[in-house]
């Protein structure tokens, strides 16, 4: 599949800032209708809510914490054209509280997938794939008594294109979430729930062997326990539009830049070779290189104060010589969505900051 520049990331992600009323609203100005929302109480000590339209309105996960998916009636109740509805529940809703939502656009309807024979088989899931963003959900069942030890299964994603990111959560027993990352794919992975650095274990899959078809998950609970169901945010990376890399810290506040090719919207980083946060940065919540307080997808913790990143018209520069973010001689990975690309498919350039 080839890949063109996205001239309008907005189509496909959004940030939507809101104010809590801790009763019932509508949320609109999304400007698409939203696949997955990862929602954040920017106020108050709660934790997030992540609702996808694959599993349903009011089932929710939660980024901080390894519990499976439950069923909270007063959290987001629908799905609409340009945004989402909300009861009372405090992690989505607190009254006179600020609340971030992340937005994703994927695909309504999805393709199902059997599963089939013994080892290196494929595992029955259904995937709901947006090629034009490089962004599939992925609902699978796991099968891991089939397995030999350090052998693999194969769970479709629709893309057309090897991924270079995958979150995985099992939805019915608590696990801790698996994040892999083309930084490193075999066996190797980290837990979104937790500030762990990478963790290299065989069993939860060969990822090295993840094609433009499929990935593959091992004979680990963590992403393949047997009759679990599970959910996967599969991302390959779009010209002017996503952008999943990795670079090293210098221990200065004037820190590392790194090139996206777009002024971004959303930037999550974390420390791969030591126990550090997964920090959130978005371009709606109080500016560019003005202020950019952190959010944490492994904590509670209401917004921060202090300015850690510039984000800039080609990319983001690191503010900080924390462990978290530019430990001298420290490696990190990101996952960044765009706001404009820095240059059009036509070959205009976008506005700059």
């Amino acid at each position: 599949m080839a890949y063109t520049t996205i001239d309008k990331p907005s189509d496909y992600f959004n940030t939507k800032l809101y104010t809590g009323n801790g009763g019932t609203q509508s949320i609109t100005g999304v400007g698409f209708a939203p696949n997955w929302s990862w929602i954040k109480n920017r106020t108050s000590a709660e934790g997030s809510g992540m609702f996808d339209t694959v599993r349903g309105v009011t089932k929710m996960l939660c980024s901080q914490n390894s519990d499976g998916e439950s069923t909270t009636a007063n959290s987001l109740t629908a799905f609409g054209s340009d945004g989402f509805s909300i009861g009372a529940n405090n992690r989505v809703n607190q009254n006179s509280n600020n609340i971030v939502s992340w937005n994703w656009r994927g695909n309504s309807s999805g393709t199902s997938v059997s599963a089939s024979g013994g080892v290196n088989g494929y595992n029955a899931c259904t995937h709901y794939a947006n090629q034009d963003a490089g962004f599939s959900i992925v609902k699978y069942t796991g099968r891991n008594s089939v397995l030999n030890n350090g052998q693999d299964t194969r769970v479709t994603h629709g893309l057309g294109v090897i991924p270079k990111i995958i979150i995985i959560k099992s939805l019915d027993t608590v696990q801790n979430w698996v994040v892999f990352h083309h930084y490193n794919w075999n066996g190797c992975h980290f837990n979104l729930n937790t500030d762990a650095g990478m963790n290299c274990h065989l069993y939860v899959g060969n990822n090295n062997n993840t094609t433009s078809s499929y990935f593959n998950v091992g004979n680990d609970n963590l992403a393949n326990k047997n009759n679990d169901n599970f959910i996967a945010y599969v991302f390959a990376e779009k010209q002017g539009y996503s952008k999943f890399g990795n670079y090293k810290g210098n221990g200065n506040v004037s820190g590392t830049f790194c090139y996206l090719g777009f002024a971004a919207a959303f930037i999550m980083i974390k420390r791969t070779d030591g126990a550090a946060d997964w920090e959130m940065y978005d371009n709606k919540r109080l500016g560019f290189n003005d202020d950019n307080p952190p959010l944490y997808a492994n904590l509670n913790n209401a917004e921060g104060s202090n300015d850690r990143i510039d984000i800039l018209a080609q990319g983001f520069k690191i503010r900080a010589s924390s462990g978290n973010l530019g430990a001298s001689g420290g490696t990190y990975i990101y996952m960044a969505f765009a706001e404009n690309p820095f240059v059009t498919s036509t070959g205009v350039p976008a506005t700059a900051r």
